[in-house]
């Protein structure tokens, strides 16, 4: 992956932000590195990790910073894990067409994403300012509240991260353990190209079977790679959900339209345009929402029988964690857990 080419193309992809006035704009940046450190602490306060941690302020950042962010974020996480370059001109090519298209998805998630923290990149907090503004004026909703809303859920991460000394570290050997394996899951695949293609088939015709690129990617997997792959879905889903939970559940107390924005929100997840759905069925972030939604419901769940110190259970070691079946059966992993 030839990752600058990746950042250059997706710089000059990505779309203009919103038209804001000078003073807007420096009123925004100002308050977004403000409430970063405050949004943290009520987060501390309701679930009770990262008591002593240290309260960093986040970066507030435009949509070519994130892109560039982002890209070498991703380059760190993936780095010995991505199957290896041919050598020569071949090589380049290969990995010159892998980071063109690597920068027209960062260009079309670089104009959505709100923020991000990425333990990978020096543990930073990014706010991605036009984006933030542009979804609040969307939302028709107060700026100072969505502000503080956004920053919830990201310093949420940012938590998951710093009070759980040994996630950093599990997760990116998962990650590599996925990408390393990417190359015999091909070739696996495609002695079993027969099998996958009536799979494939089958699933077209049920509309209870999973479908989209996750649904791709489970059918050309190895056994060893889908146990893999299982684990991270689950994770992935948990620290999504996890966050979603919090963020709302601190929102009443210092987020008095929450439920407003909240439900303002979910409904412009499920809109956009024609082509806007297509791409972001093909992208996954479809996906994304729906591990949203079914990772907050097991929080709400498992909070709910057990308080936010049973919750905390999971993150006590990997072994710990919900597995992908118990993400929709969080009773399950109340009675492997906590029998």
């Amino acid at each position: 992956m030839d990752w600058s080419l990746a950042i250059s193309t997706g710089q000059r992809l990505v779309r203009r932000g919103p038209e804001v006035p000078m003073a807007e704009a420096e009123n925004t940046v100002r308050q977004l590195r403000e409430v970063t450190d405050v949004a943290e602490g009520h987060v501390r306060e309701l679930t009770g990790l990262g008591v002593g941690l240290p309260l960093p302020p986040g970066e507030v950042v435009d949509r070519p910073g994130w892109i560039k962010a982002a890209a070498e974020g991703l380059e760190v996480l993936t780095e010995g894990a991505l199957p290896r370059a041919y050598a020569g001109p071949v090589g380049a090519v290969m990995a010159g067409s892998a980071g063109v298209q690597a920068g027209m998805v960062l260009a079309f998630l670089g104009a959505r994403v709100l923020g991000q923290y990425d333990p990978f990149n020096d543990g930073r907090l990014l706010l991605v300012a036009p984006n933030i503004i542009g979804a609040q004026r969307a939302l028709d909703v107060p700026g100072s509240d969505f502000r503080m809303w956004v920053c919830l859920h990201e310093c949420t991460h940012r938590l998951q991260f710093t009070a759980v000394p040994w996630l950093k570290d599990y997760f990116s050997g998962e990650v590599r353990k996925f990408l390393s394996g990417m190359d015999d899951s091909a070739a696996s695949a495609l002695n079993r190209l027969p099998d996958v293609i009536k799979e494939a088939r089958r699933r077209s015709l049920d509309s209870t079977a999973s479908a989209g690129p996750v649904a791709l990617m489970e059918l050309l997997q190895s056994a060893e790679q889908r146990e893999v792959f299982d684990r991270l879905i689950a994770l992935s889903t948990l620290l999504e959900g996890h966050a979603d939970y919090v963020m709302d559940a601190v929102g009443p107390t210092v987020v008095p339209t929450v439920d407003v924005i909240r439900n303002r929100f979910t409904e412009r997840r499920r809109g956009g345009g024609l082509m806007d759905r297509v791409l972001r069925t093909l992208l996954g972030v479809d996906a994304k929402v729906q591990q949203y939604a079914a990772g907050a419901a097991f929080t709400r769940h498992v909070v709910g029988e057990a308080g936010m110190a049973g919750f905390n259970e999971v993150w006590t070691s990997p072994e710990t964690l919900p597995r992908r079946s118990e993400i929709t059966d969080p009773d399950a992993w109340l009675r492997r857990v906590r029998p």
